[in-house]
This record gives structure tokens, C-alpha cells and sequence, in this order.
């Protein structure tokens, strides 16, 4: 086992690149590239502490291990990670930088060698062994880059982690207005979409609501809202569709590959006293979407019970219906149920199902709802 010596030029070098990150999420990755060169890793990872999600910045090195953390489940039994909780809840002063010696003793460091299956199980698919940690803080909350060695490579020492240290304020200085430019980029699209007249609200990776517009704020009321800064949705079976979507877990596994978001993503969220809510989502690009904000999602809303009745001669006309059709095509835009559409045009239920099923082939639609957002559209 060889000692990996820190080269200060290397890392003087990423302290002088750091702030590019501030205004380009994109540049995270390239930048923990060449902090691995400079502190002798095998790889590195961006991640909010005692927090585990898949979708940080990684080295390109750590990206099938990663895959593996999450689908196997050692995301969950990483010993590790109750260590470092354990460290920032201590009252004890903590470092900038660390390493495992300063959260386990020698004993336990060869237990672990020997019997941890984290250790023997899952860092050796990586041929991984030693790891070492820079902390800061974004927004108040604790955030670390991970760094991770092989055997070979070697532990960190504690004159490792001093000369890490120095990072640290400067992490968070450029984290702090990479999130703040990410909020301000998010607020203008939202005030964007309000000139335009469309309701929207933007989630981040957990769900939470990072910000709503005017339109969207009209559009609430008890069985749709926000409520503790997460979207309450009356309609179970709208709120499973919509969790579906956004879910991370669903777009881990093995069986449900990534979830895109399509065009045809578009749900509707019934209501007792009102028409429904037509919900699409859309993702976020660009320095919105900065790891430290962790803003996923756009989410538009149409609300059915505001929106006039398209006339059905300029459905017709656009979507080349016949007159029969382009009437049924107005009514389901306004989230009328082929009972009510039969029962207006005294037509049998059946005579609106086909009509239904000809329109979805003629616009080249599945659902209702995608017929109901394509209309409202007009």
C-alpha cells in the first residue's frame, strides 16, 4: 500500500475553476474530475449529508457503482453514513476535512475490513477502500464532496485533510450563489409562464414546492393546493400517477428504466365540486437546475373550470374533425364524462365511445386528458 501524495498546485488549480460551477451546473462534473486528480481518488461525488439520492454529480468512475448503491439497496446500510450524521450532530468542533480514521477507531476499521458487508460486499465491486470527506455548508444545511480510494491508493492521513480544508469556505461561498442564481432563474421562469397566462409551480427531487406563480395560486383551492410545501392532491389516483413521474425510486430499478418525461404526461386531478385540473410536467434545464436547489421539475396547470369551451367548428377545422366529433372533442376538454357527453347530445354512450376512440387515432392521443391539454391548447 503506497501513500497518494495531495498536490497543493492541483488543488490550487480547482480552488481558482470552482467559481465556474456557480453559474453552469453543468461544469460540477469536470470539476470533481480534477479534484480526484489533485487528492489521488478514485472517484468523487456531490451529496447533501444524511440525505441519498441518485441524481448528484458523480465522476463518470463512479457511475455503475452508483447505479449499484441504489438498486441494491446499500444506500441504506452504508455504515458510513450514520458515522457522519453522528459527527455533525457531536458538540465536539469538527473539521472542514476528514477521513475514516477520524470516524473509526484501528479496531474498528479492521472489523469492518473483515465482516462490514458495505466494505467487503460493495466497495470492492469498485475496488474501493478508503474515503475521505471536505464538508460545507449551502443554505444553511450540511453538503460534503466524498472522495473515494482503492487499496492501492491508499488511506487519507490527517495532513491530507488539512491541506483539504482550505476548499471548504470556498464551496460554500460558490454553492451558496449557485443556488441562489438557480432560485432567481427559477422565479423568472415561473414569472414567464404568468405572462403567458399559464398557472405553474416548480418541485424539487422530494416533492416539495420550491415556488408557485399568481396562476397557479388562483387554481387552488381544497382539493387541490399547496399545503406544508407540498402539493396536496384530493384525486388518489392523480397523486399516485403524479408521484410516479417524479419518483426516483420508480426510475432506479431495474424493471421501470428512467422515467422520461413525454408530452404525453399529462394528468388529470378530478375535484368534488369542480371541473378537473389538467397537470403537466416539464423538466428543469440550465443553472435552475443546481444540485444544492434540487429543482426537477415544472409543473403547468390547466384549469378546466376556468377554461371557456373551445367552438367545436375551429376544433373541426384545426384538428380535421367531423362536426360530430369536434363537439364531443369541446366537451371532454372541459372534463365532461362520456355519460354527460351522451346524455347533452342524446346519443347513446356507445356512439360517444367510438366517437372518442376515432378522435384519439385522428390526433394521434391516448387519454382523455392528452385530448383535454391538445384542445385547451386551441
Amino acid at each position: 500500500m503506497v501513500h497518494q501524495p495531495i498536490e497543493h498546485s492541483r488543488i490550487s488549480r480547482v480552488h481558482a475553476r470552482l467559481g465556474e460551477a456557480a453559474v453552469d451546473p453543468g461544469r460540477w462534473g469536470d470539476l470533481l474530475e480534477e479534484m480526484c486528480r489533485a487528492v489521488g481518488a478514485e472517484g468523487a461525488s456531490l451529496r447533501q449529508a444524511g440525505v441519498r439520492t441518485s441524481d448528484v454529480p458523480y465522476t463518470a468512475s463512479m457511475e455503475d457503482l452508483t447505479k449499484v448503491y441504489f438498486k441494491e439497496g446499500w444506500h441504506l446500510r452504508d455504515i458510513r453514513v450514520p458515522r457522519v450524521q453522528s459527527l455533525f450532530a457531536s458538540s465536539r468542533p469538527m473539521a472542514p476535512a476528514f477521513c475514516d480514521s477520524d470516524m473509526f477507531s484501528y479496531d474498528e476499521m479492521r472489523q469492518l475490513f473483515r465482516n462490514d458487508g458495505y466494505f467487503n460486499d460493495f466497495l470492492r465491486l469498485g475496488k474501493l477502500k478508503w474515503g475521505g470527506w471536505i464538508r460545507f455548508q449551502v443554505m444553511g444545511q450540511p453538503w460534503l464532496i466524498a472522495f473515494q480510494r482503492t487499496e492501492v491508493q491508499g488511506p487519507y492521513e490527517p495532513g491530507d485533510m488539512l491541506r483539504l480544508s482550505p476548499l471548504a469556505q470556498t464551496l460554500t461561498e460558490v454553492a451558496d450563489l449557485s443556488a441562489a442564481v438557480g432560485r432567481s432563474v427559477l422565479t423568472g421562469v415561473l414569472d414567464g409562464l404568468q405572462l403567458v397566462r399559464q398557472p405553474a409551480l416548480a418541485l424539487d427531487r422530494n416533492g416539495l414546492v420550491l415556488g408557485i406563480n399568481s396562476g397557479a395560486d388562483a387554481v387552488f383551492d381544497r382539493d387541490f393546493r399547496v399545503s406544508n410545501s407540498r402539493l396536496f392532491i384530493r384525486d388518489g389516483k392523480a397523486r399516485r400517477a403524479l408521484e410516479h413521474i417524479t419518483s426516483d425510486a420508480a426510475a432506479e430499478t431495474e424493471h421501470h428504466p428512467r422515467t422520461k418525461i413525454r408530452a404525453e404526461n399529462v394528468i388529470a386531478a378530478k375535484r368534488e365540486t369542480k371541473k378537473p385540473v389538467l397537470m403537466k410536467l416539464l423538466p428543469v434545464h440550465g443553472a435552475a437546475s443546481v444540485p444544492f436547489l434540487g429543482a426537477k421539475f415544472i409543473l403547468t396547470l390547466t384549469d378546466l373550470e376556468a377554461t371557456p369551451r373551445v367552438s367545436p367548428d375551429i376544433i373541426a377545422q384545426v384538428l380535421r374533425l367531423t362536426s360530430a366529433e369536434a363537439r364531443v372533442a369541446s366537451m371532454v376538454a372541459v372534463g365532461s364524462s362520456p355519460e354527460v357527453i351522451a346524455a347533452e347530445l342524446k346519443v347513446s354512450r356507445e356512439t360517444v365511445r367510438n366517437q372518442i376512440k376515432a378522435i384519439f387515432v385522428k390526433t394521434r392521443t391516448h387519454r382523455q386528458s392528452e385530448l383535454a391539454a391538445l384542445v385547451s391548447r386551441l
